[in-house]
């Protein structure tokens, strides 16, 4: 039987079940653009199930409820009930997470969701992140897979990159950066227009509707798909507040989840229009030859190695893929 098949057959009986309920705080990441935003796509799916099964779920716009770091910490103690975050936030209390976002070691998204289903991963994930009262839901994908966004300089070879400032989330993506043979300055993203119009960074990695989302099109003039890894954020939920629920209420916030992640995946198989809004944008869309792209991948070996995450879980990445 189907999840959706058990949910036809449930969600009458749910509704009637379950007690009134406190409001399921939800904060968001981004704008609220199903169009775009993978990340939505995934909440929106998320909230909409539990509004339809009794449980009062509310949105709440990016940093509304406070930025990443709070959020955490809110999520953590049970003062919020669900937030979409970065895989930094989470990786805070484990790092196992990490190897979900090294460059290149995943063939595609399939073999990335098979590593953390059926290869354990996301249980060994939150094996490590529920002691610290975080739950991951999900890794939720905001689009296709990341590329190379540039202001001035077109990346067309490997060669190319050299030599760039690159705006970095953080020190490890500062080391992929330096093992590419360029230069990465962590800016916070509320920082990142100023800093790319002023020239503090020349580019960033990003899966491909950002700059169409953030306003960033007057001043990204260039688009490489790399296809670095799969672009991924976190859906966390307070353990606290999971363990509150009732067998009925964790049924449908699972089911939620299931829902979700199914909605986000179909959103990013159906996203290939996104290079003709680039380029309807004013943005150029490069594709790099094999042989180029090969050298972006050797170049990144060496890295996961140097990722940072407890004893023993790079070795299990490898192992949920066959390697």
């Amino acid at each position: 039987m189907t999840i959706r098949t058990r949910i036809a057959a449930s969600a009458a009986a749910l509704v009637l079940a379950l007690p009134a309920q406190a409001e399921v705080k939800i904060a968001l990441d981004g704008p609220p653009d199903m169009e775009q935003s993978g990340t939505y796509v995934w909440a929106h799916t998320f909230a909409e199930h539990l509004n339809a099964n009794g449980m009062d779920a509310v949105e709440y716009e990016r940093n509304s409820l406070g930025e990443e770091a709070e959020r955490l910490d809110q999520v953590s103690t049970g003062l919020l009930e669900v937030s979409m975050s970065d895989a930094k936030s989470a990786g805070q209390l484990d790092g196992t997470i990490f190897g979900s976002m090294m460059p290149f070691f995943f063939r595609d998204g399939d073999e990335l969701d098979r590593a953390l289903e059926e290869g354990g991963m996301l249980e060994r994930i939150n094996a490590g992140t529920t002691p610290h009262g975080v739950r991951v839901l999900d890794l939720v994908y905001l689009g296709l897979p990341s590329g190379i966004f540039t202001t001035t300089t077109p990346v067309r070879t490997f060669d190319d990159f050299a030599g760039l400032r690159m705006r970095a989330l953080d020190e490890l993506q500062i080391q992929i950066f330096e093992a590419w043979g360029a230069k990465g300055t962590i800016v916070s993203w509320s920082e990142v227009p100023n800093a790319l119009q002023t020239g503090v960074a020349e580019g960033y990695i990003n899966p491909p509707f950002v700059p169409l989302v953030y306003g960033h099109t007057s001043f990204i003039k260039y688009f490489t798909d790399v296809k670095t890894s799969a672009s991924v954020r976190i859906a966390i939920a307070s353990e606290d507040w999971y363990q509150s629920l009732s067998d009925e209420e964790r049924a449908v916030v699972d089911e939620a989840a299931e829902l979700a992640h199914d909605a986000n995946r179909e959103f990013v198989k159906q996203r290939e229009k996104v290079y003709d809004d680039l380029e309807a944008a004013g943005i150029e869309v490069i594709r790099l030859t094999d042989e180029e792209r090969a050298k972006f991948r050797e170049a990144s070996q060496p890295l996961y190695e140097a990722v940072e995450m407890p004893e023993g879980a790079f070795e299990a990445w490898k192992a949920s893929v066959g390697r």
